[in-house]
């Protein structure tokens, strides 16, 4: 019995996968809790298109993430924090300061996609890494000046 997949199953498959079960565990497992269909041939169809839809989608975000990208390399932040008279500054520089900063030169940047190699908790440069696909990834560097 042919099964197309909803969900990720472990030891199964990963979701919209096509895969061969037993009739007892179609029927009584997959299809009733939800995590399959019948491969008909009609399903099947619909799954290809979907599949085509959702490629042609995913490609179009990542052309605008490599452009997004692009226009980054040049960027250079200044982020201001008040410090003590070692450089340490009080708290901490986070990614809502970078997200922000960004947006003011034009970028608009989820600030949940940015990390820090390292906590930037002096006054001095360092570097954010900002994922804007899971294949397209830049490193914009920024330096923490005193206030």
């Amino acid at each position: 019995m042919e099964i197309i997949l909803k969900q990720d199953i472990k030891g199964l498959g990963e979701k919209d996968d096509v895969v061969t079960v037993k009739p007892g565990y179609g029927r009584n497992y997959l299809i009733p809790q939800g995590f399959g269909e019948l491969a008909t041939s009609s399903a099947k169809k619909v799954l290809a298109e979907n599949l085509k839809q959702a490629a042609f989608k995913q490609d179009k975000i990542k052309k605008d993430a490599e452009g997004v990208a692009e226009r980054l390399t040049d960027v250079k932040l200044s982020i201001g924090a008040k410090a003590g008279e070692s450089g340490k500054i009080f708290g901490a520089v986070n990614t809502i300061q970078i997200a922000e900063a960004l947006k003011a030169q034009g970028f608009d940047v989820d600030r949940r996609r940015i990390t820090f190699e390292t906590e930037p908790k002096f006054v001095g440069e360092y570097v954010a890494n900002l994922n804007l696909h899971k294949e397209v990834k830049v490193q914009v560097p920024f330096e923490v000046i005193a206030e």
